[in-house]
């Protein structure tokens, strides 16, 4: 499921960073007491209540400046509110309402976005509404009132950002299924994206990089319907030379969580790299189904079997994603590029598949059979029953007598097991373990 976006706007030195490390709950913003310290677009995932949500932290904006670094800031900012479902306009208590405040609220009201007025640094609940007043004035209702660093009043300020997110978010669905295209610079992304459309959607360059943004682009086959997301090439953080480079890093990533199933496309010449792994870390992580598509096979010199073993050398070196199916392809050529469309929509289908109970039990119950759970000083671990408890990926629960005795490695032969007996092509699948109450001794 998509998730929404919280991007955290205003002057500099109001508060932002120290506000975005609360709302994740761990210390990932650079925090210093002076101005312009953040310089760059940090992204990060949390929840309230049961629902998820992403947050961007920005740079101070500075409407009225000259300065290379300090305009790239503000755009950055402008672009973050632009991806933005509801937009955090951040102000300081202690100095008050000032110019650049007002400065900051102009752009806010040209985004047309839900804003939600926090007046940070008030450290003293009493004198709250003293020192919110003068904050009315910007016109985006009744300000926050909170201290960040005291972590005052956070709790009714996460209850407002999630009610201020569409509805669409938590309930309901979706029958499209979206395919962001993810991979290192100049590998053919937009050229696939153009190539399946048959349109000129995106910009097409030799020079690597040309692609800042992502850009979604909605089309139909075998009456189902898809939308394509670019994505900037992910280079490697120390090739990231400026900023706007990592706010594309930033867009990719969110890319990602709003998507069905990553396309990673890899060139063929250069074969699966360090960051290509990286990058198919983050599909996984995130839960997404994922397909990696060898671009440029045209250019590649064949023999009877060169197709079979580069794609077991990619499944021998990406063993975390090793369910990932692999599809050769020249998009210059338009050799099988409607394949990844067919990959892609029984990705989307398996990871949608509900398996009952007393099948996954009987299969679970196979495989202890065929291979004894792992044991420590004459404890053996006990599986009593396992059952689905989601999709999107799938979701197993197992009921066990002692987590520790859990090896990863007979884990990753249950999931084996799991696969071999169902189609999972293309999905990671994960796993709880839930131990037993007074089974552990």
């Amino acid at each position: 499921m998509s998730k929404p976006i919280l991007a955290i706007v205003g002057r500099p030195n109001v508060g932002k960073s120290t506000l975005f490390n609360r709302l994740i709950g761990e210390k990932r913003a650079i925090v210093e007491d002076v101005p312009g310290v953040t310089r760059d677009r940090i992204y990060a995932e949390t929840e309230w209540n049961g629902k998820e949500f992403a947050v961007i932290d920005t740079g101070g904006i500075e409407v009225r400046t000259d300065d290379t670094i300090l305009s790239q800031m503000r755009d950055q900012a402008v672009t973050a509110m632009d991806m933005a479902d509801v937009i955090l306009f951040m102000t300081d208590g202690k100095e008050g309402l000032t110019t650049a405040d007002r400065e900051v609220a102009d752009l806010l009201r040209r985004t047309g976005k839900e804003v939600i007025l926090v007046v940070n640094k008030v450290d003293a609940p009493s004198k709250a509404y003293e020192i919110i007043l003068d904050f009315y004035e910007l016109g985006f209702g009744e300000p926050v009132p909170i201290s960040a660093a005291n972590m005052t009043n956070i709790g009714d300020l996460l209850d407002r950002i999630v009610d201020g997110f569409p509805d669409d978010f938590y309930g309901g669905s979706d029958d499209s299924i979206n395919i962001a295209v993810i991979g290192k610079p100049n590998v053919g992304k937009s050229s696939l994206v153009n190539a399946l459309t048959k349109q000129n959607r995106v910009i097409v360059s030799p020079i690597a990089g040309t692609t800042r943004d992502t850009i979604d682009t909605p089309f139909t086959y075998k009456d189902r319907e898809y939308t394509l997301i670019d994505t900037a090439g992910l280079r490697k953080k120390s090739k990231v030379y400026d900023s706007i480079e990592r706010f594309s890093v930033v867009r990719a990533i969110a890319a990602i969580e709003r998507c069905d199933v990553c396309v990673l496309m890899i060139d063929a010449a250069e074969g699966l790299t360090e960051q290509d792994k990286k990058i198919a870390g983050y599909a996984h992580e995130a839960g997404k189904g994922l397909l990696i598509v060898v671009n440029k096979w045209d250019l590649i010199e064949k023999e009877t079997n060169t197709m079979r073993d580069y794609e077991r050398k990619i499944k021998a070196e990406l063993l975390f994603a090793s369910y990932a199916p692999v599809v050769f392809t020249s998009v210059l050529n338009k050799v099988r590029i409607f394949d990844i469309i067919d990959k892609c929509s029984s990705i989307a289908d398996a990871r949608s598949i509900r398996i009952t109970t007393g099948k996954l039990n009987s299969i679970i119950e196979d495989a202890v059979m065929m291979r004894q759970p792992p044991s420590d000083k004459g404890r053996r671990l006990k599986i009593y029953y396992a059952a689905q408890i989601g999709t999107k990926p799938p979701l197993f629960s197992f009921s066990i007598n002692d987590r520790e005795l859990m090896h990863f490695s007979y884990a990753r032969y249950l999931e084996n097991k799991i696969r071999e007996a169902f189609n999972f092509e293309g999905t990671s699948i994960k796993f709880v373990w839930s131990e037993k109450r007074g089974e552990r001794r």
